[in-house]
């Protein structure tokens, strides 16, 4: 008694993990840029300004 061989698994579940791992991938890297990494740009920019802003009135 022979067991049927299952045809077409791997490549149904090579798909599902293709889409999976790159919907994911793509969900945490909008996460890290639009949580992580542009709050960590304003705090630098505003650290930058007030910077600048000491050494003008300093000048003056």
């Amino acid at each position: 008694m022979a067991i049927a061989p299952i045809t077409g698994k791997l490549r149904k579940r090579f798909w599902l993990d293709l889409t999976c791992g790159l919907g994911l991938g793509v969900s945490a890297g909008y996460a890290f840029w639009y949580g992580v990494h542009l709050k960590h740009v304003q705090r630098q920019e505003e650290f930058y300004l007030k910077l600048e802003k000491a050494r003008q009135a300093e000048a003056a």
